[in-house]
């Protein structure tokens, strides 16, 4: 009888992170940084800087901001260290594999293709709707039944066409190379920060900061049928735009496509988070400075404000940097999560038939199909932005994980050559530990089943096959 696998053995640390896996190694530290702001840059600045102004925090936005900046931080920090260390392309997975043993890693991974997918499908739509008013605008509507899949309660239709071929096209460029993306992440990022750099100069010319006061709206003030405003509106807001800052941790998936991995890895992740959480500082200051922040609980903010203030020339160029936008959010996630996949398969936690390379443009091209095809059924057929926060979960989970393998593989391992070392270890890894988890408390008790639900299914699968069909379980010795 075969003997059951302990639920905690640790994968072996590879410490040579240059050596090669068969990705093709392209990516420096430009690239990296580049990457992060093109996934961090995106609905969160365009659409969740105006709705958590208008019904979480008012003014106090910018606080919110702080806020989850400084638990990004913490967590930036712990996944430099460890991406310096661990490697790998499984992100968090890898690393809870290293520190913490298999269950966890599993759990962390099955988190992850949770927050990917649901990230990338919920961005899909937002792209789409965008798309959809920029034709609308020269005279090219797209159908109702071509915008809304047959699901969505509120409209239901044949599909979202947009959204699904925004998904094809970012697929079929994935499968031509990590360089190829980047490339095409590079010019698209570039577009998005023009447009950010246009609304900074025009917003300047209007500020009023009269608009500011109270600049912590009294809880009394809210909108109908809330509980927000006042201090707890600071923590509310920040734990939903949180979404906003998913996406640096993206980066660390590149390790294996990484030219020198302990030194770009730590430069891209605390690079692009560093120049991301002053512009959204910076934006939200201005946006609440212009137009009262009662009138941003819209889906497309920064452009409204921008008409109300009769900049319209320049509220068009903020659409097409908010097309921009999205688009490479999408880019890198769907990125990452192949990455993960691969990684997970190569474990043999999933099918190993997954985990194989394309030989001519060494991208793990059946991981991109079956990614892009789950999410093309969801952002193609329903309404998934229902889901959005389950996002926010799933991160914020990993994000606690990170911290802890910081905590634990500095006990375990303190001899393990490490590219970067987190500084006041293991103060700020415990203090990212807590912020994300304090952020996690502020969701709603309905994403907190959804999530159990999906963790539930996670197990399932783990005790039914990944543990059996293991790497590790085949190197393990019979009794």
């Amino acid at each position: 009888m075969r003997r059951s696998p302990p639920l905690f053995r640790t994968k072996p640390i590879e410490t040579n992170l240059s050596a090669d896996t068969g990705l093709h190694r392209s990516l420096t530290a430009f690239d990296l940084t580049v990457m992060g702001i093109g996934a961090i840059i995106g609905a969160g600045i365009f659409v969740l800087t105006g709705i958590s102004a208008a019904t979480e925090a008012g003014p106090a936005i910018v606080l919110s901001f702080v806020l989850s900046g400084s638990a990004c931080a913490f967590a930036a920090l712990s996944y430099a260290e460890l991406a310096s260390t661990v490697g790998g392309a499984g992100s968090a997975y890898g690393y809870g594999y290293a520190a913490l043993g298999e269950l966890p890693a599993w759990i962390i991974g099955w988190m992850l293709i949770l927050e990917y997918i649901v990230a990338i499908s919920t961005v899909a739509v937002g792209w789409s709707g965008y798309v959809h008013d920029g034709l609308a605008s020269v005279g090219l509507a797209i159908p109702p039944q071509l915008l809304h899949g047959p699901f969505d309660p509120q409209a239901p239709g044949l599909i979202d066409l947009p959204a699904t071929l925004i998904i094809v096209a970012l697929g079929l460029l994935l499968a031509n190379g990590a360089k190829v993306s980047a490339r095409f992440n590079a010019v698209v990022v570039t577009i998005k920060l023009i447009a950010i750099a246009i609304f900074i100069a025009v917003a300047l010319k209007h500020l009023n900061p009269a608009l500011w006061h109270p600049f912590i709206p009294p809880a009394q003030t809210a909108p109908a049928g809330t509980t927000h405003f006042g201090v707890i509106g600071i923590f509310q807001g920040a734990a939903l735009i949180f979404f906003a800052y998913i996406g640096f941790d993206a980066v660390s998936t590149a390790a294996e496509e990484t030219r020198k991995p302990q030194r770009d890895l730590p430069i891209g992740i605390i690079g692009s988070l560093a120049i991301c959480t002053i512009l959204y500082i910076v934006v939200s200051a201005l946006l609440t400075g212009i137009v009262p922040y009662q009138s941003l609980n819209v889906g497309s903010p920064v452009a409204k404000a921008l008409l109300d203030v009769g900049e319209n020339w320049a509220a068009g160029l903020i659409s097409i940097g908010a097309i921009a936008g999205l688009t490479t959010v999408m880019l890198v996630l769907y990125y990452a999560i192949t990455r993960i996949l691969f990684a997970i398969s190569r474990d043999g936690l999933l099918p190993r038939f997954l985990a194989v390379v394309n030989p001519r443009s060494k991208s793990p091209v059946r991981c991109i199909t079956l990614v892009g095809a789950t999410i093309l059924l969801l952002a193609g057929f329903v309404p998934i932005n229902r889901l959005a926060e389950l996002t926010n979960i799933g991160t914020l989970g990993a994000f606690v994980v990170v911290c802890a393998g910081v905590i634990v593989l500095r006990h375990r391992h303190p001899d393990l050559p490490r590219g970067f070392r987190t500084p006041w270890s293991p103060l700020i890894p415990a203090l990212g530990v807590l912020a994300c988890f304090g952020l996690m408390t502020q969701l709603q008790a309905m994403t907190w089943i959804a999530f159990a639900i999906w963790l539930a299914c996670g197990l399932t699968l783990y005790f039914g096959y990944a543990r059996w069909h293991s790497v590790l379980s085949a190197a393990e010795p019979s009794p």
